[in-house]
């Protein structure tokens, strides 16, 4: 494709602000709506349609190669696919895809025998609407109620709903603006839920009584920090009622009696800056996971009665990082990893018997806890999958250590093992440091040089990417790519030092890895520069322009979706709903100089350059409350007046989705075959 149309222009607007004694230009700022979340001013509707526009003019042409990779994807996902049914009490639960749906159904049926139910159909609660996504789900514990909660905009503001599961009715009682889970108390009298403020942001835990006015609930906690969110949660054995609050760094935690939620929360233990702790309980005992002495997490225990007296159970270890305890009746699980790859241990309550491990056959996976919703439970259900295997559903007893396959992901179109290999690679960094990559790829691919490569990170807040099994990533394998997983720093891949080297004044380590795997890949003929395409989403969408500034010749294609982009001037908004949670991660600008240059030295917004890039696909979503529609959209606008280049830049911004896309499982499947249309046809491989 030679003729393509004209991009549109943005405007530039003469705005400068100054802080720290440097004064910064920003001609786009008036993308950034005053009005938001209420986005109506027609200029920028009008430059945003005009994108989309011209994205839907330059991918016209490669609605044949579009199609055919959507087909291939929706051939390889099993249209009526259910869920394994799990025992709950009284009841089996399941949710299950009618053929052609988009959304899941969620059935159960009595252990005893009986019928099978109709919960909640997703389905008819999407009709007719552009984006749908169901929030928190939970059935009372007599099994006769339904509280859940559905958004229907992207913009992650709730509405609760309360179906009556014996005839089927819904109750009047309607909470909107909730952002949190929902807990039942114990009589099923109501619940504990979160709203909402005006910040986007959850300060509080409220209990709503079943057939009372909103306007009658009961706040039950209420944060004073800003930058703290607070989140509702039950023990393993459903006799207490979590109240968490925290930031990325600090957290603290309180307790309410199931029995009844309208007491004073009991505090474990006051927030100390830095230090972050969960809890289970197991009669009358408080199982603390807690990063207090080494930030690959301890296991320690308190009685109810004294909480905040700590004793070690499990020491920390500079091997093994711990990333969660459950507590059920005759056995506590740990879950942690070892050198990147998980691990799941099963402890008794005795200390002297030794803990089991389960061991996974190959070198490179995922694994963990399923769904094991009661705390009187023998046989644990759990997940495993790898780049090669896919998603496969286990029981595991407890006793005998038996492993029972209850089912393996099914790919209608077919699939063949054989035919991939995978590994598991290190690659020095360039001040030394090994970083893991996760690699598969088709087992006749030559290291030469010569073949495409396609290059996936994140590296922020601690999340680790799993090297977990793809039918979408098929399309690129079998016309001979390699698919490779950066597990840069920023992630916690290798424990919670590797995300600490990774944020506040170590961010650069993040771009400097994700950079220097690409370099090693190459040195090893996985792939020549101008060979690569490279994702990101959301702060992997930050690392994408983080490095198309400093590397462009080495990537073909860039992918970056919801990128957070305009970071400076993001964290220099206390007004924006995420900013003042955001600082224990990025740094305060607004306070400290320091961060302020650090941010802005890397801020992929503020260092675009006058100089080539690299063909881009960028996406963003109006509704978007996380990263906000004009970073993308700003971001945009400036590359395009200031790359030296002809290469392709595309701006997709969804007029009625947020962070996550078009929410039904076939639309976010076609978002996908665009963009592997988009890198096929950059990388001379449409055909």
């Amino acid at each position: 494709m030679t003729d393509l149309p004209l991009p549109p222009v943005a405007e530039r607007r003469q705005h400068a602000f100054t802080a720290h004694d440097t004064t910064i230009q920003d001609p786009y700022a008036w993308l950034k709506d005053p009005g938001y979340p209420d986005v109506t001013d027609p200029d920028i509707l009008g430059y945003l349609e005009a994108e989309n526009s011209y994205f839907e003019a330059v991918m016209a042409p490669l609605a044949p190669l579009t199609d055919r990779l959507y087909e291939e994807m929706k051939g390889r996902i099993k249209e009526d696919e259910s869920s394994v049914p799990q025992k709950d009490g009284d009841w089996l639960y399941w949710t299950a895809f009618e053929t052609g749906g988009q959304y899941r159904k969620w059935w159960r049926k009595p252990v005893a025998g009986g019928d099978d139910q109709l919960m909640l159909d997703e389905p008819a609660l999407a009709d007719g609407k552009e984006y749908f996504r169901l929030g928190a789900l939970s059935v009372s514990n007599d099994g006769k109620l339904l509280a859940y909660a559905i958004d229907d905009n992207g913009s992650e503001r709730f509405e609760v709903r309360v179906k009556n599961l014996i005839n089927g009715e819904h109750l009047p009682d309607v909470i909107p603006g909730m952002l949190s889970e929902i807990v039942w108390a114990a009589d099923d009298s109501g619940f504990l839920y979160g709203l909402a403020n005006d910040q986007w942001r959850t300060d509080n835990a409220r209990f709503h009584r079943i057939g009372t006015p909103i306007t009658d609930d009961s706040e039950i906690f209420r944060e004073a920090d800003p930058g703290y969110r607070v989140g509702v949660s039950e023990t393993s054995s459903r006799q207490w009622i979590i109240l968490a609050t925290g930031d990325h760094v600090t957290s603290e935690v309180y307790l309410l009696p199931a029995d009844n939620p309208l007491a004073t929360p009991m505090l474990v233990s006051a927030r100390q800056p830095g230090r972050e702790y969960d809890v289970d309980e197991h009669d009358g005992t408080l199982f603390i996971h807690t990063n207090d002495t080494h930030p690959n997490f301890r296991l320690a225990t308190a009685s109810i009665a004294a909480p905040d007296k700590w004793v070690e159970r499990i020491p920390a270890s500079e091997h093994f990082y711990m990333t969660g305890v459950e507590c059920y009746r005759d056995f506590f699980v740990v879950e942690g990893r070892e050198d990147g790859l998980d691990q799941i241990e099963i402890h008794s309550y005795d200390a002297k018997i030794a803990p089991q491990r389960i061991v996974w056959p190959e070198q490179s996976y995922v694994a963990g806890l399923g769904d094991n919703p009661e705390y009187d439970m023998g046989v644990l259900r759990i997940g495993y999958e790898s780049m090669v295997t896919p998603g496969t559903v286990y029981d595991y007893d407890v006793t005998t250590g038996a492993m029972t396959v209850l089912k393996v992901q099914e790919i209608p179109s077919g699939y063949d093992r054989d035919q991939y290999r995978t590994e598991r690679l290190k690659i020095a960094a360039r001040d030394g440091t090994l970083v893991p990559v996760s690699i598969v790829y088709p087992k006749d691919f030559k290291k030469d040089g010569s073949q495409p490569l396609f290059l996936y990170a994140y590296g922020a807040y601690g999340y680790a990417v799993p090297p977990g099994f793809s039918t979408g990533r098929m399309s690129l394998l079998d016309r001979g790519f390699a698919y490779a997983i950066a597990h840069i720093r920023g992630g916690d891949d290798l424990g919670q030092q590797w995300y600490l080297d990774g944020k506040l004044d170590k961010r650069t380590n993040t771009f400097n890895d994700f950079v220097d795997v690409a370099r090693g890949l190459i040195d090893a003929g996985w792939t020549s520069a101008g060979k690569i395409a490279i994702a990101g989403r959301s702060a992997g969408g930050e690392l994408m322009g983080a490095v198309v500034n400093a590397d462009p010749e080495l990537w073909g294609a860039v992918i970056a979706d919801v990128p957070f982009v305009d970071v400076l001037n993001t964290m220099l908004d206390e007004s924006l709903p995420l900013t003042p949670g955001e600082w224990p991660e990025w740094g305060n600008p607004i306070e400290d100089k320091a961060a302020f240059d650090l941010i802005r030295s890397y801020s992929p917004y503020d260092q675009v350059g006058s100089h080539a890039y690299p063909p881009m696909f960028i996406s963003g979503g109006l509704n978007d409350p996380r990263v906000t529609y004009w970073e993308p959209a700003k971001w945009a606008a400036k590359l395009r007046h200031e790359k030296t280049d002809n290469n392709v830049l595309l701006l997709k911004t969804n007029m009625g989705a947020g962070h996550g896309g078009k929410s039904g499982r076939f639309d976010s499947l076609r978002e996908s075959a665009e963009e592997h249309a988009f890198v096929l046809w950059q990388l001379g491989l449409e055909s």
